[in-house]
Order: C-alpha cells, then sequence, then structure tokens
C-alpha cells in the first residue's frame, strides 16, 4: 500500500514539475534600502500611507521573521545575488567604504572586495540560463567599470544601476557629486542620462519597469528593482 502511494505521489509531483516549468512564471524582486519596519501601513503605521504596499501584503504571504545578511546595503545586495553569507564572497562593507581617518577611526575595518567577484554565479545568471529575461531597474551598487556592473553579472537590461549607492539627484536630471573624503575631490554622479524637467527618481524608475514587462510579454522575465528610495535618513 505505501508503494503505491509513494508512487503516486511522485507522479503527482513530476506532473507539477512539469507544469511549472512549462509555465515559467514571472519573478519581481523588490530590494528596499533603509525601509523601517515601522515604515509601512500594513505593520502598523499611523503615519505613513503605503495603500499600494498594503495592498499586496493582505492579498500575497507575509514573512515577518526573516533577516537581511547585514545592516548595510552592498553585502546585503550581494548576498541575495549570490546565496552566499557577506563573510563567504567577502563583500563586507559598502562601497567604496574605507577607513577614511587613521585617528577618526580607530576600529579597522577587515578586508573585503570592492566589487562583486565575476566567479561567482548570480541568481540573474541562473535565471537567465533557464530562459528567463532578466532585467535591472535602479541601485546596483556591487561594482562598475569596467566590469562589474549589471550587464557583466547576468542581466540583459540595466536602467540606472551603476557604482554609487545613492542617485546623483532624486530630480532631473540626475546629476550629483560625492566628496571623497581623504582627497576632497568630487565624484560626479548622473543616474539617468535623459528625462524631462521635474521627472522624479521613483517614478521614472517605474515606468521604466512597466515599459520592461510590456515589451518581455514573449518570454518569462525576472526584474530584479530595488529603489533608490528609501535610503537616507538611516
Amino acid at each position: 500500500m505505501m508503494r503505491h502511494v509513494l508512487t503516486a505521489f511522485a507522479c503527482l509531483l513530476l506532473s507539477m514539475m512539469a507544469v511549472v516549468a512549462e509555465e515559467r512564471l514571472n519573478v519581481v524582486l523588490f530590494v528596499v534600502d533603509d525601509l523601517g519596519w515601522m515604515d509601512l501601513g500594513c505593520q502598523g503605521s499611523s503615519y505613513y500611507r503605503t495603500p499600494n504596499i498594503d495592498r499586496l501584503a493582505a492579498r500575497g504571504i507575509r514573512f515577518t521573521d526573516a533577516y537581511a545578511a547585514c545592516a548595510v546595503c552592498t553585502p546585503t545586495r550581494a548576498s541575495i545575488m549570490t546565496g552566499k553569507y557577506p563573510a563567504r564572497n567577502l563583500m563586507t562593507q559598502w562601497l567604496p567604504a574605507g577607513r577614511w581617518s587613521a585617528t577618526g577611526h580607530r576600529m579597522r575595518e577587515g578586508r573585503f572586495l570592492r566589487s562583486l567577484p565575476l566567479e561567482e554565479v548570480t541568481l540573474a545568471e541562473a535565471l537567465r540560463e533557464g530562459g528567463y529575461r532578466t532585467l535591472h531597474v535602479g541601485k546596483w551598487h556591487l561594482g562598475g567599470p569596467p566590469f562589474s556592473l549589471p550587464a557583466h553579472h547576468g542581466f540583459d537590461i540595466n536602467v540606472g544601476g551603476s557604482e554609487h549607492g545613492a542617485p546623483g539627484h532624486y530630480f532631473y536630471p540626475y546629476k550629483g557629486s560625492w566628496k571623497i573624503p581623504t582627497t576632497e575631490q568630487r565624484v560626479q554622479k548622473i543616474t539617468l542620462p535623459d528625462g524631462k524637467k521635474g521627472e522624479y527618481l521613483t517614478d521614472r524608475l517605474t515606468s521604466e519597469a512597466l515599459r520592461l514587462i510590456e515589451e518581455s510579454s514573449d518570454q518569462p522575465f525576472f526584474l530584479y528593482f530595488p529603489y533608490y528610495a528609501v535610503h537616507t535618513p538611516l
């Protein structure tokens, strides 16, 4: 009797796997920097109004006891992309962090890599091998030119992703700069190359994501969508 039950279960499992393989459901992954536990209505906030997120939470499954792999952005993203703890892939600090002042920063940082190694197999690479169109919209922050942008780690399309952890500006023309503490030199940042006056980055990225979804109707897609917002204040 047990053998028949196991055989029937195995047949059912194989048929379910075949259906899933045939359908290959689309995947959308949001990553939100520095969103506080009480910053959502579905989490009990009476100050912030988040009706769309609340609706999504009500219709789906919520995992309220999960934890990020790290308290800062780059290591967390590297873990999501590779499935490894930060200590395993040596991405243990936000980029391009460093011990800026020998006198002001007494605690020395451990060794860490300045970009996600090309040897790592990413979630995007695995899904692309499975027939998915891979889309990146928003913040990358896992390295930069010449060989550590989304295109080098399995993404077919990249909109707005660069080595920078914050945008040049949240409004068009999305330009800004960042002062290097040790040298006082300024690094110029341009998050998007075009736009129109008054355009807001979060809205623009959403529009770009919707456009890419519509263009991907002929094959399954994986959309990795890490907004630059909320990010600050911490």
